[in-house]
């Protein structure tokens, strides 16, 4: 099923066809599904399993329509040619609806608010194996074939996808580190975690149209997801660890670990401190190139976004540091 999962990523990568992606992106998450569900006689991976792929298979015929509709518009599956019929056409409703419905069904892939609700219970019923494959390969696939669309197919349509992902990517991370705030159970944590990086890598492709952004807003995105593929993966090493030491997932359970595991724990300081955004570590480097290609478009709704996600790096540090707290005091 990995094996499977990762053909699926595999092809998204070089795929340029619709038809192409949408074959990839179900490749990828068909067996997400079963793995999520393992646990035959656990309850809640079952519901983790069945909530993944109701939500996915909603989102998968939400894409689908968008995608009809640019075949409708521009005759091609082509990446390509769409994105000639595009930016060459008129601003019509329709243009409008089929990038819309298009960009929500990624939505729903990389676990973008408001279309995240099935993130938090998948991550927490699921294998924590298959969690931390899911939370780092599955949404970078799915980051990877929304750039694709963005910078391939609607090169002339930042006015309808600018705003939307704007929108997206502050509600991701404000809504993912205010619920991530509240969580005992490190599982759940992370999960909340990783919607509210996914808002993070959001932020610069809201101006992947601006002359002045598109190229740095590119390579800020390809940084952020490979730093956050390396710090997501170590931080659920750990977990993956120590529950099986403690046979708990609650954040209390990391108590004393650098008494028995000072290795443990400083590997996941660095991880914690990492996805903070603390310098010099990796984290930083990546934060850092998405507020460098956000504020390279010299607009308003560049500085307040970044405003935002500012904020947002503040508030994230306190349940990072609550973790890091309990694991050396």
């Amino acid at each position: 099923l990995i094996s499977a999962s990762l053909v699926g990523m595999l092809v998204m990568t070089s795929a340029r066809d619709l038809v192409s992606i949408f074959v990839a992106i179900e490749l990828v998450s068909i067996p997400a599904y079963l793995m999520a569900a393992w646990r035959k006689r656990d309850l809640k991976s079952n519901e983790a399993g069945l909530k993944y792929m109701l939500m996915g298979v909603f989102a998968s015929a939400l894409m689908l329509y968008g995608m009809s509709l640019l075949y409708g518009l521009s005759g091609s599956t082509k990446l390509v040619d769409i994105g000639d019929a595009i930016s060459t056409g008129e601003s019509v409703p329709v243009i409008t609806l089929a990038i819309v419905f298009t960009v929500i069904g990624f939505g729903f892939k990389v676990s973008a608010v408001p279309f995240h609700t099935w993130a938090p219970d998948t991550y927490e019923g699921a294998p924590t194996p298959v969690t931390a494959f899911l939370s780092v390969a599955s949404k970078a696939a799915g980051f990877v074939a929304l750039v694709t669309l963005v910078f391939v197919a609607f090169p002339g349509a930042e006015g309808v996808y600018g705003p939307m992902i704007w929108v997206m990517a502050a509600l991701t991370m404000t809504v993912g580190n205010v619920l991530a705030l509240r969580q005992t159970d490190i599982v759940r944590m992370l999960a909340y975690s990783s919607v509210s990086q996914g808002g993070f890598i959001l932020m610069p492709l809201a101006f992947a149209g601006d002359p002045d952004a598109g190229g740095s807003a590119l390579n800020a995105v390809v940084v952020y997801l490979l730093v956050y593929a390396f710090m997501n993966l170590g931080a659920f090493a750990v977990v993956i660890a120590v529950s099986r030491k403690t046979q708990s997932g609650e954040i209390d359970s990391f108590g004393g670990l650098f008494g028995y595991a000072p290795g443990m724990a400083v590997a996941m300081t660095v991880f914690m401190a990492s996805l903070a955004g603390i310098p010099p570590l990796g984290g930083w480097f990546a934060k850092f190139n998405a507020f460098k290609a956000v504020l390279d478009a010299s607009t308003t709704s560049a500085y307040v976004i970044a405003c935002i996600a500012a904020v947002n790096t503040v508030i994230s540090a306190a349940y990072y540091f609550k973790v890091l707290r309990t694991v050396w005091v």
